[in-house]
């Protein structure tokens, strides 16, 4: 690991306590985690269903406010950030991959991604091509024109990391990138996330419940159990 990036760390998580409730009762979804995650690492949280991996997730993409803590993205502090900060971070800071893909089913390939830039500020005349470029670093060059309905569910995950990707984020969150797909697709989708990880050094967060899958591509592997980071696995160095 790059000692200065060990020292300034892309990601910083201290102390962050997430609370939900539900009537009466407090429900502790994330209690107390601390870590940090360099840039170009791929760091994988595994652990059972209600354990906080997605909680955790979405406070660092600023979809959820933290209870307590501090959260700190390239030294900004999101726990102290405004609604129109935190939504100027999920445009530009991170990019975000879920389970269900989440692609706009009327609009083709090509135009998911050009709408993604254009919330991200990109000029009209600018917007097909960067799309077209994006589209074809995941393999989908061949696909521009079809929708989501047209393509198979590796396809359509493939359109959702081009989304991610489209404004460059410092920090790519994918949320059970592969819960929706058979084994062989699941695998095509993590070596994809391995290849932008280490031949394009994106830094990425990924939630997931296969743990074995996650060995093979992650720098490390955070377990949750219950809100609270009860292992630690160091796998292989960043290169």
């Amino acid at each position: 690991m790059n000692t200065e990036d060990s020292l300034n760390p892309i990601l910083r998580i201290q102390k962050i306590v997430k609370n939900y409730h539900k009537g009466s009762i407090q429900v502790q979804a994330v209690q107390s985690i601390s870590f940090d995650v360099s840039k170009s690492e791929f760091i994988t949280i595994v652990g059972r269903s209600g354990s906080g991996k997605s909680t955790l997730l979405n406070l660092v993409g600023g979809l959820d406010r933290a209870t307590s803590g501090h959260l700190f993205v390239n030294n900004a502090d999101l726990t102290k950030m405004k609604r129109s900060e935190l939504a100027l971070h999920r445009r530009q800071t991170v990019g975000m991959i879920f389970q269900s893909f989440n692609l706009i089913p009327s609009r083709t390939a090509l135009e998911n991604i050009t709408l993604a830039l254009a919330f991200g500020g990109m000029k009209r005349r600018d917007r097909k091509q960067k799309a077209s470029e994006i589209l074809s670093r995941v393999g989908l060059e061949h696909r521009l024109d079809h929708k989501p309905g047209e393509l198979s569910g590796g396809e359509a995950q493939r359109v959702a990391i081009a989304r991610a990707l489209a404004n460059e984020p410092d920090i790519l969150l994918a949320d059970e990138p592969t819960g929706n797909l058979d084994s062989k697709t699941s695998i095509e989708i993590i070596q994809l996330l391995e290849k932008l990880n280490q031949k394009q050094h994106v830094t990425i967060l990924m939630v997931t419940h296969d743990e074995e899958l996650a060995k093979t591509v992650s720098h490390r592997i955070l377990h949750l159990f219950d809100g609270k980071i009860v292992h630690q696995q160091i796998l292989r160095r960043i290169s």
